[in-house]
């Protein structure tokens, strides 16, 4: 089975199936879906020798097309002229495995491909997260040579461009994780030095303190009454930063 492709749930299982039956075929699919949702991964499977090339880099696909038999086109959406692309394909009889964003409709596109499947977005599929945070924590621990277990407490996976957003959270909570003190306030030095300017930079970036410790001491303690004993605030004051960070709450 591609380890690539993460299989945990039915409808990435039915995807998958239909990737392995099209690796047998000598038909043309167009794979739709969200960004990060594995549209790239599958057509790889299906096609693994063939090379792959956004439609938006125009000039640099037709020169490859007269020299292929095969090709994988990505974000069929992207093209300038769709049409073109797609008679070239035709006319010299080249298999293509394309990937496009869900709500892509072209009529041209219909009378090439000959199977269509739209893979689900992770928020559909969630069984497929713990998998797909074990692989990226494996891609973390080589990448930071380190052993480290990925502590999932409190991780609340970020699916908003799904495995490309989760990949890129594990990738910095693996790494946050054992941070040391003046590690962070390196990362927080090294982000306000291009940023400081105005006469109120003291107030604008506050926030960057008092935000993420509200937010930490809430999640513990439960209670805004036990946060305010333990940061030895008042319950107003403490109410009054609340207020004043709930963008970041």
């Amino acid at each position: 089975m591609d380890t690539s492709y993460v299989t945990a749930s039915a409808s990435s299982f039915e995807a998958f199936k239909t990737a392995t039956l099209l690796k047998t075929l000598s038909v043309n699919s167009l794979i739709t879906g969200e960004v990060g949702v594995g549209k790239k991964s599958l057509a790889s499977y299906i096609l693994p020798d063939a090379i792959a090339l956004d439609a938006s880099n125009y000039d640099e696909l037709l020169i490859t097309l007269e020299s292929v038999n095969q090709i994988i086109i990505t974000n069929l959406e992207n093209s300038p002229n769709i049409k073109k692309v797609l008679d070239i394909v035709s006319s010299k009889n080249i298999r293509v495995i394309a990937t496009a964003k869900s709500s892509y409709y072209n009529e041209i596109t219909d009378n090439l491909f000959s199977i269509k499947f739209d893979i689900p977005p992770l928020c559909q599929r969630l069984e497929d997260i713990e998998q797909l945070v074990q692989k990226f924590t494996k891609e973390a621990s080589l990448l930071f040579s380190t052993n480290e277990e990925f502590n999932m407490k409190n991780f609340k996976p970020d699916l908003s461009q799904n495995s490309n957003s989760l990949r890129r959270q594990v990738m910095i909570s693996y790494l946050l994780q054992d941070i040391k003190d003046s590690e962070l306030m390196d990362i927080i030095q090294n982000y306000l030095a291009d940023r400081l300017g105005s006469n109120s930079d003291y107030k604008n970036f506050l926030h960057l303190y008092e935000a993420p410790l509200i937010k930490a001491g809430l999640n513990k303690f439960k209670s805004q009454l036990q946060l305010a004993d333990k940061l030895g605030l008042n319950r107003n004051t403490l109410r009054k930063k609340i207020t004043d960070n709930s963008a970041y709450l």
